[in-house]
């Protein structure tokens, strides 16, 4: 019996010198029956030939040129000529292992519809991963092992862009990649949390994530910090915001200033609190900061934690468990 085939969407753009080992890891794949639709991003380096030197010996792999702009066209344009019964994606400047394409699909007909296969993945960076990278690799595939992915989405994307796998239906009912929002993985992320679709648990490492200092989402303004903060708050106010609470934003650096911006532009009440004695009683966008003491005399509250600090962290959900609040319900980790 024919298995399911596989469709993979790949953008690329100035990444020859790391495409012939991308490819090549396709190629190597276990599970043959896929077909690679790469897709040209006005590329100024020699990708576009040395992609066409490969597609020439392989039918599997069809080369594309995108008109548009960026990775959301390229992705369009990709999956507008796939003809695949599941869809997935891949970075040009990643490594599959050898069985990526076979678990991800083994997961898929196992589960069925209506769930997300997802894998374990491992950074990798010609001089070493900092310490930043390790945490999040390992934070993410703690959740990946136990498919609790979805607990921690406003934290940080909690599916990695070039490793998970959908039955088409799946990704067409959430409107595939159709929006023009960036970061797009993470908005891509969060419509499989609001369509309700099932994380796949996986203990295998199944990609090598590859980190390097002109990688796209270390350098491109969409994958700044404040197009992050702004769909973490777009998609809390449509999936778990309960209007018959208090908000409550607890932290005044950084990131809660972009939440309380965030939600002044939506017309969003909400109290602020902070642990910081030289902001405690000052404005700032005319709202005052309170003690987070306060947060005793708030009987319906939902708060949304923008504190960093992972010890911090760790002393504030205690707190928060103190006081019998539950997560979600009554407090959310955005970072």
């Amino acid at each position: 019996m024919q298995k399911p085939l596989v469709s993979i969407i790949t953008p690329f753009k100035n990444t020859e010198r790391f495409l012939a080992e991308c490819l090549n890891s396709i190629l190597q794949q276990t599970y043959t029956n896929w077909e690679l639709l790469i897709v040209d991003d006005h590329s100024t380096d020699d990708s576009y030939n040395l992609v066409k030197t490969f597609a020439k010996k392989d039918s599997r792999i069809k080369l594309l040129k995108t008109n548009g702009n960026g990775i959301i066209d390229a992705l369009k344009l990709g999956y507008k000529h796939s003809t695949g019964v599941f869809i997935t994606r891949m970075d040009s400047d990643d490594i599959m292992l050898p069985n990526k394409l076979n678990v991800l699909a083994h997961n898929l007909v196992t589960y069925g519809k209506k769930h997300v296969a997802v894998g374990l993945v491992e950074y990798f960076n010609a001089n070493g991963i900092g310490p930043g990278y390790k945490s999040y690799e390992l934070w993410l595939n703690k959740l990946t092992k136990a498919g609790d992915n979805y607990s921690e989405i406003y934290k940080e994307c909690v599916i990695p862009s070039p490793c998970w796998m959908l039955h088409r239906e799946d990704l067409e009912a959430c409107d595939a990649f159709n929006p023009d929002v960036y970061p797009e993985d993470y908005d891509l992320t969060f419509r499989f949390y609001k369509h309700n679709y099932k994380c796949i648990p996986c203990d295998d490492v199944i990609h090598k994530w590859r980190d390097y200092s002109t990688r796209t989402s270390r350098t491109h303004i969409h994958y700044a910090q404040n197009h992050f903060t702004r769909l973490k708050v777009k998609y809390f106010l449509n999936i778990d915001y309960d209007n018959s609470k208090t908000l409550v934003i607890w932290g005044a650096g950084t990131k809660g200033k972009l939440i309380a911006s965030a939600l002044i532009k939506h017309n969003i009440p909400f109290e602020w609190i902070c642990d910081n004695p030289n902001k405690i009683g000052k404005d700032i966008y005319g709202k005052r900061l309170l003690n987070f003491n306060t947060l005793k005399t708030i009987k319906n509250s939902q708060s949304l934690i923008a504190v960093g600090n992972k010890q911090a962290q760790k002393d504030i959900r205690a707190y928060l468990t103190n006081l019998n609040l539950k997560v979600v319900k009554d407090y959310i980790f955005f970072c």
